[in-house]
């Protein structure tokens, strides 16, 4: 047998211990968002750093203003990678939703097969594990770890990262690698492996049109006096066109068009958007014409209103014009577009499209812009067949509605690209009540980390 071939059986061997040490993580109730956890996630922290240190690793906790990081290397030879994972896990609220008690890790049977069900199984704990089990097999095997590996694992991705940048800007130099490589996403589908390449970007405005000083009794001022709803109303009824095409002047700067072989293959795989909307009770797409539904989530901007409040919501009935009528709408970033000219285009549509007596403030901001990655590295081609060859299906280039933040810093901080690899599924319920993580993810999850690692550094 091969080296890959008697890692990838030692790593089958290896499943009902690398299971129990999984548990032993899932335990741990690292919520990154509430103080009341924090010693939770420095344990996890601590459990991590002992598990890496145990495979060769020379890991160590890294303490910061917020949750720690977990830093290890390998040292060696030949090309650096650099992996990421975070070991935070979201909120459980609501309780009672939950079938079982979320830090109490079990098996469970289900009509698709075997699920690991607890709050961090898909996201981020089981993912992240994969890979430790990867490299545990390898030195069980070689007596060595596969290459020149760092790891980083936070303990904030959950809370918005405050921590994270400081800390990449800090240890730039001991972090920077030929590439990354991240966990964080998942399969296209049960027998379909995917290699993420297009992340959206994000600009989020908030903001409130204010007319009269007070609230005004509409039975002695409706008429004469500018109702604000009215004109947040007719503004924002006005950010589409009748196609679904966004009409703030020059939105679309920066759109690139999506090459013919990439629509091939996204048309290949057969997206069942009946499927995906009736999931939700909705059967007709509602998107920008002229783009398939995939094309509009993955490669297209989008403008959403997010939430409109103004006036008297309450029971029964309060017949006042209010003084001031709020709204949040967030852009979704494709391609170059630049995020900052996006939110002052808007803005500038905002407030040249107000009457006399009306004015508007904007309260806050969230600028990202969107990711893009080159499949022509040969990393990605490496990657996409040690996928193939692990799956029923071929690896497929894919993108994603949302954004990863760490891709963007490990560009601009780090200087380099991610390839951005996962085994979750769409039905895992991350964030959500009863969460859980396909068996079969962890099982193929650990032999795909093994094939790509020996593809990039074998």
């Amino acid at each position: 047998m091969s080296n890959l071939e008697n890692i990838l059986a030692k790593a089958d061997e290896n499943q009902p211990e690398a299971l129990e040490r999984l548990f032993e993580l899932l335990r741990f109730e690292s919520i990154s968002t509430d103080i009341a956890f924090e010693e939770e996630c420095i344990k996890a922290a601590d459990w991590l750093v002992a598990q890496l240190n145990d495979i060769g690793f020379a890991a160590s906790r890294r303490d910061t203003d917020g949750r720690p990081m977990v830093v290890a290397h390998s040292g060696g030879e030949g090309p650096h990678i650099l992996f990421y994972g975070h070991y935070d896990v979201q909120p459980v609220d609501p309780l009672d939703l939950w079938d079982r008690p979320p830090f109490e890790p079990a098996i469970e049977d289900t009509p698709k097969g075997k699920v690991i069900r607890a709050r961090g199984a898909s996201d981020d704990k089981g993912q992240l594990m994969t890979f430790i089990e990867a490299c545990r097999a390898w030195k069980n095997v070689t007596g060595e770890l596969p290459g020149n590996i760092s790891i980083i694992f936070e303990g904030e991705e959950e809370s918005s990262s405050p921590s994270l940048v400081p800390f990449l800007t800090e240890h730039a130099k001991e972090l920077k690698a030929d590439f990354a490589l991240v966990c964080d996403t998942g399969l296209w589908d049960y027998d379909t492996p995917a290699i993420t390449t297009m992340l959206r970007g994000l600009v989020a405005e908030d903001f409130t049109i204010t007319a009269a000083n007070r609230d005004l009794h509409s039975g002695s001022f409706g008429g004469p006096a500018i109702n604000p709803i009215r004109v947040l109303t007719r503004i924002l009824g006005g950010l589409h066109d009748d196609t679904g095409r966004v009409t703030i002047p020059n939105f679309y700067d920066g759109v690139p068009v999506v090459p013919d072989d990439i629509r091939a293959d996204w048309a290949a795989l057969n997206f069942d958007v009946d499927g995906f909307l009736g999931d939700v009770g909705l059967h007709t797409p509602a998107g920008e014409q002229g783009y398939s539904p995939l094309e509009q989530i993955w490669a297209r901007p989008t403008c959403d209103i997010n939430g409109i409040n103004g006036g008297y919501t309450g029971e029964g009935f309060k017949t006042v014009l209010p003084s001031q009528a709020h709204a949040k709408v967030s852009f979704r970033l494709v391609g170059t577009q630049d995020p900052a000219a996006i939110s002052k285009a808007f803005r500038q549509y905002i407030t040249e499209n107000l009457p006399p007596d009306c004015s508007v403030s904007f309260h806050s901001e969230d600028h990202a812009a969107a990711t893009n990655l080159s499949v022509d590295a040969p990393e990605f081609t490496l990657a996409r067949e040690a996928l193939s060859a692990e799956w029923p299906n071929d690896a497929m280039f894919i993108g994603m509605g949302g954004s990863i933040p760490i891709v963007g810093y490990f560009q601009k901080i780090l200087g380099m690209d991610s390839i951005l690899i996962g085994f979750g599924l769409e039905d895992d319920q991350i964030h959500s009540p009863n969460e859980k993580y396909d068996l079969r993810s962890f099982e193929k999850g650990t032999r795909s980390w093994v094939r790509v690692l020996n593809a990039l550094l074998g």
